[in-house]
């Protein structure tokens, strides 16, 4: 499954959540030994660390970083089988894609005796079906896209997706782009499943999704926030960090966690099965679950927090925005699903998109 969205989205948030790190101090980590030189080679989106992590990291354990980033899970996946996991020490990419990565033999397990602060992860991120048995992988954050609305505009009150089909909001609702997580929607206000591969129920989501036409005003995948931050659509349906800039600019806005359940995809980061400074990802992995030093990194990418200890160390003003509320942690992560489950979802969404228009 392709979230090109995401990663659009990732890019936006570096330089719109900047401004929430100037002036902050240097985040001195703790734990990790001053080495002689040696290199990290990271690979992940662009904008996905604040700089005063990374100068940090380099200050603190002598390792240079050389960042590298790619536009698509897929394009990091290629990258990966065409040096057999060689090239690279770390990577940050999507739930989905790290499935693929793994079950290909590209990454490596860790050992996790090498990371001091493992313990500070928030299981309700772990164990999911890309790493069963958390081998491979270290959680980086979670996306949920959530219902955010203006209760002077909305002339109804929302409490899940089931809302977003009343009459009342005729062309008034902004949704991102991303076709699972909208058709999820009428899968789960009909009590299913994001990842049915059972064809009639994903038909009859289809037919419903078409019900939803006349309400929106608007499909786009980047900025989305924006038009409900102008008041153009009363209603957003966005990814999480949009929500967080939506909310940001303007606090009289209403987050809504859908009473149906929640929908969420996972960040995480690997060691390639080859990497040539393995010593180094496990020493950047540690630096960043720091408490202090992961609190900064959420702040940053505008992500839920996947770091428990964390959680005490995000400003009053971030909490709500940046840590899972305990009763919403029943979410639903959106998987890989059949090529014919698949297909068929496309096919909706170019229904759906036409009937929009």
């Amino acid at each position: 499954m392709k979230r090109h969205g995401k990663n659009k989205m990732k890019a936006f948030i570096k330089a719109s959540a900047a401004a929430l790190l100037i002036g902050a101090a240097l985040l001195a980590g703790c734990g990790q030994k001053k080495q002689e030189g040696g290199e990290l080679n990271l690979y992940t989106w662009e904008g996905m660390f604040p700089q005063e992590i990374l100068t940090g990291f380099e200050e603190e354990t002598g390792i240079r970083i050389r960042y590298s980033n790619f536009s698509y899970d897929e394009d990091m996946l290629a990258k990966l089988e065409e040096t057999e996991g060689s090239e690279y020490d770390l990577v940050f990419a999507d739930d989905y894609i790290i499935e693929l990565v793994i079950a290909e033999g590209l990454a490596q397990k860790l050992d996790t005796a090498k990371l001091e602060n493992y313990a500070n992860l928030n299981p309700v991120f772990m164990s999911q079906f890309y790493d069963p048995q958390n081998e491979y992988t270290i959680p980086h954050g979670a996306g949920i896209p959530l219902i955010v609305y203006d209760p002077a505009l909305c002339p109804v009150e929302i409490t899940g997706y089931e809302d977003l089909w009343n009459p009342a909001l005729e062309d008034n609702i902004a949704l991102t782009a991303n076709y699972r997580v909208i058709n999820g929607m009428a899968l789960k206000s009909m009590g299913e499943s994001y990842n049915t591969e059972d064809l009639e129920v994903i038909r009859r989501a289809g037919d419903k999704m078409e019900e939803l036409a006349p309400n929106v005003r608007v499909i786009n995948d980047s900025n989305t926030q924006d038009f409900v931050i102008s008041g153009e659509a009363a209603v957003g349906y966005l990814y999480t960090s949009q929500v967080y800039l939506a909310v940001t600019a303007r606090p009289d806005l209403k987050i809504v966690y859908p009473k149906e359940g929640l929908g969420f995809g996972i960040i995480a980061g690997f060691i390639p099965s080859k990497a040539p400074n393995a010593g180094a990802a496990y020493a950047f992995l540690d630096y960043i679950n720091q408490p202090e030093n992961a609190a900064a990194c959420f702040e940053f990418l505008g992500y839920y927090c996947s770091n428990k200890a964390a959680e005490a160390h995000i400003s009053e003003e971030m909490k709500d925005l940046l840590i899972l509320p305990g009763d919403a942690a029943k979410g639903e992560i959106i998987q890989t699903i059949s090529p014919e489950a698949e297909d068929l979802h496309a096919e909706i969404w170019d229904k759906f998109r036409g009937a929009c228009d």
